[in-house]
């Protein structure tokens, strides 16, 4: 029964020592279990005499009790320490992720688009829009179109059901039906910009189904092809930002317009590289003329008192050409790496305060 402070004392560091608690489990059945220290030593307590065996058996009890509240304590501590470190090994983070550093871009045909209205704004063009879903006498009738004429065909244009009355609505194939509802729903004079979608069953390198455009319409008493020749003039040479770049009026046909043209800049394609404002070569950029009386009139306008002028530009056409995109198609891949190496800073953007 001797040195029992000395094993209290050493159970008792023993327990401290347990690093984790698989060890702690092992000092417990070294002290406590059924072969423990303590269990096997109070076995002798039959040995000693009654007034002896009670002593020890009351420190024995002292020790047991002392080793197991260590082992309680040490346990919590040993578990919270295994929590702290599972908790660290599998938590999962439920945060947001951080926002890339790359700066969103402009669309080339947004800037386009901004550039253009900045330039006819100056002029004192006002921007109209309209419908993408029209009518034949908006898309078709008014304008001049014959029953016959190849943009009626399905192989050409696309239409929507047919209802029960026989008529079909039609995706506009421009963005004259624009021109058409401001020439019924306006007095002149008239100045507008039309900038839009359109739509046309067409899909190669440098067409596609889906296009933009911009129309311009000028209606008032005076306004005649030398307004026409000079407005376009101002706008191509302040686009492509070549101040003496030449024009060229060929004369051609459209439904729409009497007289008509179609409008070339000059060019160069020495060595496969266009370079635009210089060289003998011409380049086609849009269709323009003198808006045909019938047009006039089948918007409830004189043509005896009132007289104008309309254009069509593609958007799509004027990106390409002035900042070198080859294929049209690529315009709506939605590549962020073409973007990246197109597109535009949002400050970049045009306007009438800012300019181009």
């Amino acid at each position: 029964m001797d040195n029992l402070e000395e094993l209290r004392s050493d159970l008792l560091q023993r327990v401290e020592a347990a690093t984790d608690l698989d060890a702690l489990d092992a000092v417990r059945v070294q002290a406590l279990g059924k072969k423990g220290e303590i269990t096997q030593r109070m076995k002798t307590l039959g040995n000693l005499a009654p007034e002896e065996r009670k002593e020890a058996g009351q420190a024995f009890n002292l020790i047991k009790q002392a080793v197991a509240e260590a082992i309680e304590i040490r346990k919590a501590s040993l578990h919270s320490v295994a929590l702290e470190a599972r908790l660290a090994e599998e938590k999962v983070d439920v945060s947001l992720p951080p926002r890339p550093t790359t700066i969103g871009k402009m669309h080339p045909i947004s800037q386009t688009l901004e550039e253009l209205v900045a330039i006819f704004g100056e002029m004192g063009f006002s921007v109209a829009e309209g419908h993408h879903i029209e009518d034949d006498f908006h898309n078709f009738t008014a304008l001049n179109i014959p029953p016959e004429h190849p943009a009626r065909q399905e192989l050409d244009t696309f239409y929507m059901p047919e209802r029960e009355d026989g008529t079909r609505s039609v995706l506009r194939t421009h963005t004259s039906p624009v021109q058409i509802r401001a020439m019924q729903n306006t007095t002149p004079p008239i100045r507008i910009i039309a900038p839009g979608r359109t739509f046309r069953a067409d899909h190669d390198a440098t067409h596609s189904p889906m296009f933009h455009q911009v129309e311009g319409l000028v209606i008032d008493e005076k306004t005649n092809m030398g307004h026409l020749k000079g407005v376009l003039i101002e706008f191509c040479r302040a686009f492509f930002g070549v101040k003496d770049l030449p024009l060229r009026f060929r004369p051609s046909y459209f439904p729409f317009t009497e007289p008509s043209a179609e409008v070339d800049i000059g060019c160069s394609r020495s060595g496969g590289q266009l370079k635009i404002g210089a060289g003998e070569d011409w380049l086609e950029i849009l269709g323009s003329g003198m808006v045909h009386p019938k047009v006039l009139e089948n918007c409830g306008i004189d043509s005896s008192k009132y007289q104008g002028f309309a254009f069509g530009i593609g958007i799509e056409r004027l990106a390409m050409l002035k900042y070198g995109i080859p294929d049209l198609r690529t315009f709506y891949e939605t590549d962020l790496r073409w973007m990246k190496h197109y597109g535009f800073l949002p400050m970049e953007m045009p306007s009438m305060v800012r300019g181009l």
